[in-house]
């Protein structure tokens, strides 16, 4: 049966509606930040990420709060045109509703309902045609902690998307010679969901992912 204008389906539902005028004041503020901020911001292997259609997670390390203005700053350098989203702890969003409005859902932590949620929340998003940003950490870390340790649900939720590919991100803030610091990113190779492979392989397969490419950004 047709839908009616402006109905939504079930999985649709689950989706953040992104205000667009709102989202573009946000990368403007955004990019300002971190010119004021930093003395500069370097991306190693740009040419990693290939403009595609499909279901695409980034997920990177997480040592600073700053990460998830990273994540916007890509999302307009390198994909424009895709709508992106990322989880969020329940209550943090809570105190900052703005943030629904430009991508960011709630996630309930350490509960079997709030896993539910972000695995049909996050499907949703990927076979809409939305990229997910993660860190998979689910706290802050180190960069020179090992070993990674992922918080369930990354694995998981890019088995469930047919031809899912997962981009492994590095992140690291350094002061060098100026009185500003400078943001560094590496990408990693896409990692790509085999057909028939365990959530535990997958995940063994992630983690080793973006330990590698924390090694080749620490080594530059």
């Amino acid at each position: 049966m047709a839908q009616p204008d402006g109905a939504r389906t079930k999985a649709e539902e689950r989706i953040p509606r992104i205000w667009r005028s709102l989202l573009v004041l946000f990368r403007y503020l955004v990019r300002r930040n971190f010119r004021r901020e930093f003395h500069a911001v370097r991306l190693q292997h740009a040419e990693r990420y290939v403009e595609r259609d499909g279901p695409l997670i980034v997920y990177a390390n997480h040592s600073s709060w700053w990460d998830p203005m990273v994540a916007f700053l890509l999302a307009t350098k390198l994909m424009p045109k895709r709508r992106h989203y990322a989880p969020m702890d329940m209550d943090g969003l809570a105190r900052y509703p703005i943030l629904r409005t430009l991508g960011m859902f709630p996630v309930e932590v350490n509960s079997a309902r709030g896993a539910v949620r972000f695995l049909r929340t996050g499907e949703a998003i990927l076979r809409a045609g939305g990229v997910l940003w993660i860190t998979p950490q689910g706290r802050f870390v180190d960069v020179r902690e090992r070993p990674i340790v992922f918080k369930p649900g990354l694995a998981a939720l890019a088995a469930r998307v047919p031809g899912c590919v997962v981009l492994p991100l590095a992140i690291e803030y350094v002061f060098w010679n100026e009185r500003t610091p400078e943001t560094l990113l590496c990408l990693g190779e896409p990692v790509r969901v085999l057909a028939g492979e365990s959530t535990e392989a997958l995940e063994a397969r992630l983690i080793a992912a973006l330990d590698a490419v924390m090694a080749e950004l620490r080594e530059r």
